[in-house]
């Protein structure tokens, strides 16, 4: 049963970083203030980078309570996670960062 998402559609983005941007720590699902939650469920990148190396920094860093994962961006790599779960962000990178970016969604 934890599997039956009742995900209904998917949003998504093709996301450029130029050098030296970085995206600061965030949730991708959230409450408002009058405490409705958006309909994001899975968050998913696959990252489009050619020999990416870890000198080059831009590192999906996601936070799971006291233990952290860094993923660096190398082409072909497809990360997901659960929207409300995890805390993350992206760090600084040398060059140039793509990805394809997007989220599935629920029916709100």
């Amino acid at each position: 049963e934890n599997l039956l998402l009742g995900l209904f559609s998917f949003e998504g983005h093709y996301a450029l970083y130029p050098p030296g941007t970085y995206y600061r720590r965030h949730r991708d699902r959230f409450r408002d203030a009058a405490g409705s939650s958006n309909i994001r469920v899975i968050s998913c990148a696959i990252y489009l980078n050619e020999n990416w190396a870890p000198t080059d920094g831009g590192e999906l860093r996601i936070y799971d309570g006291e233990r952290v994962r860094d993923v660096l961006p190398v082409a072909g790599t497809l990360v997901c996670f659960l929207s409300d779960r995890f805390e993350h962000e992206v760090l600084p990178a040398t060059r140039e960062r793509l990805a394809l970016t997007g989220w599935f969604r629920r029916r709100d």
